[in-house]
């Protein structure tokens, strides 16, 4: 595996070398001093560059980085979400070395980029970039909610959680999980991440999916949340909806009481009952 001062030679090299790449940028979690390194850390570079066709009309230029194992073109996709204004290259190597690249066009820079915040200059050989601000997280915190967001994901948490018993007395196990796993998930999950934020002055990240918010919970409720991952048993889905439905409604309490929302308990209570009916018509069937 090419060490990370290999990998950074090679990506710098290529960009002081061909005078169509004007500035070279690190994103992500290499610019974070607050990310512990592994090797799995992704590469995320954008090259600046004067145009994009000379790079676009040969794709096999950035054969140069390396032997892949594979290699995503989000961009020359019918799936997925893609950029109007850049081209990127996701690319796999056979050392297990990963760069995301990132090709954006000079004319596009006053409309249609944004730095993130996690951005340091490595080239910036026309000096655009010489003003830009000392890398943060500022773009991952939590972020406080509105009281109609708040209301709204109670109320998606809770209509949607209907779904799922509804799939259960069906025997639908994958409709059941994917509600479960979907909106019901994402909703819960931003109940607890709320929660977090309002501890800590909403001035923290907890990582993509949740990942570093056992950082800021108790073991007792990080194990819970982890119990709410069922496998496709119909009793375990059961029992991990119902644990959500306690969790969500415990912490959704709090963060009314201490942002001064209101939280439909009524609907909550309303939803749960309506839940435990159908587990008893399961029960009976």
């Amino acid at each position: 595996m090419r060490s990370e001062e290999e990998m950074m030679e090679l990506i710098l090299g290529i960009a002081r070398d061909d005078d169509r790449i004007r500035a070279v940028l690190l994103n992500g979690s290499r610019a974070n001093p607050e990310i512990a390194k592994d090797i799995f850390q992704d590469f995320d570079i954008v090259y600046i560059v004067s145009e994009l066709n000379s790079f676009t009309q040969d794709n096999s230029w950035v054969d140069v980085f390396g032997d892949r194992l594979i290699m995503q073109l989000p961009e020359e996709m019918i799936i997925g979400e893609k950029n109007n204004h850049s081209f990127s290259y996701l690319m796999l190597f056979k050392d297990r070395n990963r760069i995301d690249l990132t090709l954006f066009p000079i004319d596009k820079l006053e409309t249609g980029f944004r730095p993130d915040s996690l951005t340091i200059p490595l080239i910036d050989k026309d000096k655009r970039f010489q003003n830009l601000a000392s890398p943060t997280n500022a773009d991952y915190l939590i972020q406080q909610p509105t009281e109609k967001l708040f209301m709204d994901c109670c109320n998606e948490f809770w209509w949607v959680s209907t779904y799922v018993g509804k799939g259960l007395w069906r025997n639908d196990i994958t409709y059941a999980k994917d509600m479960l796993e979907g909106p019901v998930r994402s909703m819960f999950m931003k109940i607890i991440e709320w929660n977090i934020g309002i501890q800590t002055n909403f001035n923290t990240s907890v990582g993509q999916s949740g990942r570093n918010m056992k950082k800021y919970i108790s073991n007792k409720l990080y194990d819970k949340i982890l119990s709410t991952y069922p496998d496709s048993n119909i009793k375990n889905i059961w029992s991990s909806l119902f644990l959500m439905t306690d969790l969500f409604d415990e912490y959704a309490k709090e963060i009314a009481k201490k942002m001064e929302f209101t939280y439909n308990e009524s609907e909550a209570s309303n939803v749960r009952e309506h839940l435990k009916w159908i587990l008893m018509k399961s029960d009976n069937k």
